[in-house]
């Protein structure tokens, strides 16, 4: 099957509302049936925010600390929450008191670390990424330079401890996102600005190709919106020396990825997120140049508006949702 280009004219992302949380880095973003907005912060708190079409006077109040640092997340319909901990592996958090419970901590007799983005299909099953097994979350950019691809897609069946690989030599592998009919599955690789299917029915079940190639940035978590669109948060620009780069050997991209990890950071001023259909097109490219909020790694619907993640900020964005998400 012929994968899609995404080039898309931008349209601007404005106006973008901050909303200070109390917390360091909302990596994602989800929202409830009601509008409410939770996210993980570094601290391992997970958050609600209620109120969010009015920043002003939006409410935020702690449900429950993983005792790690969360990610993705996903809410569940007995009001329980999955989490990737970058730290402690695969969650499931009851909203209603706070307890945490392990679900998986370990692939393939080897600890479970950055695990990133999760969902849950209709069967119980639980599908969900690593994005690298070579650095840690502290040192995320040495991964993408030296472009590892040892990233991965799991499998948890319900009932199941151990998780089952699916897929293996993503580069960065990141959200997660089902078709509506759960025929396949969605994957961000931000390391080469691609979305990845992977079928679970039909006869190409198992198999994976390229959903969209040549993004105009990185992509981060993915958000379905309920009968709408797949939105893509996009945590950074499209880099031509970094690509450049990745076409060097690999003692060349090991070395350079050394002085990545100990150079400091700050992300490029840019807001960007996509929305993409079930065949891969384009429907809409929102993005903001010098913005005041940086590195989008999340998107979420909520109360009529997009609420905006970023693992480097103290806080989310508010912005208007386009006049039609498809």
């Amino acid at each position: 099957m012929a994968h899609l280009r995404t080039a898309h004219r931008p349209q601007a992302l404005q106006p973008q509302r901050l909303v200070a949380i109390g917390g360091h880095g909302p990596e994602d973003v989800v929202a409830d049936t009601r509008g409410r907005v939770l996210t993980g912060v570094e601290d391992g708190r997970i958050l609600r925010l209620d109120g969010v079409a009015d920043p002003s006077r939006v409410r935020v109040e702690t449900l429950a600390d993983t005792g790690g640092r969360p990610l993705g997340l996903e809410l569940l319909p007995d009001n329980a929450l999955l989490v990737c901990d970058a730290r402690r592996g695969l969650l499931r958090v009851c909203l209603d008191d706070g307890t945490v419970h392990v679900l998986a901590d370990s692939v393939q007799g080897q600890p479970l670390r950055f695990c990133s983005n999760a969902v849950a299909l209709s069967d119980g099953s639980i599908y969900f990424t690593v994005s690298s097994r070579s650095y840690p979350l502290e040192q995320w950019i040495g991964d993408l330079v030296e472009h590892t691809a040892t990233g991965r897609l799991l499998r948890l069946a319900a009932g199941d401890k151990e998780p089952e690989v699916l897929l293996e030599g993503l580069q960065f592998a990141n959200g997660i996102a089902p078709a509506t009919d759960e025929s396949f599955l969605v994957v961000a690789e931000t390391g080469t600005r691609r979305l990845t299917r992977y079928w679970l029915t039909g006869p190409t079940a198992g198999r994976s190709e390229v959903f969209a190639d040549d993004l105009p940035g990185q992509p981060d978590n993915l958000w379905r919106s309920p009968g709408g669109p797949i939105w893509v948060a996009l945590a950074g620009p499209r880099v031509p020396p970094l690509e450049l780069l990745h076409r060097r050997g690999p003692a060349v991209r090991a070395a350079a990825a050394k002085v990545a990890v100990r150079a400091p950071f700050r992300p490029p001023g840019l807001a960007a997120v996509l929305a993409v259909d079930e065949q891969g097109r384009t429907l809409h490219h929102l993005e903001r140049r010098r913005a005041p909020f940086r590195m989008v790694t999340s998107v979420c619907e909520a109360d009529g508006r997009l609420v905006l993640g970023s693992l480097w900020e103290r806080g989310v964005a508010v912005c208007d949702l386009p006049q039609s998400t498809g």
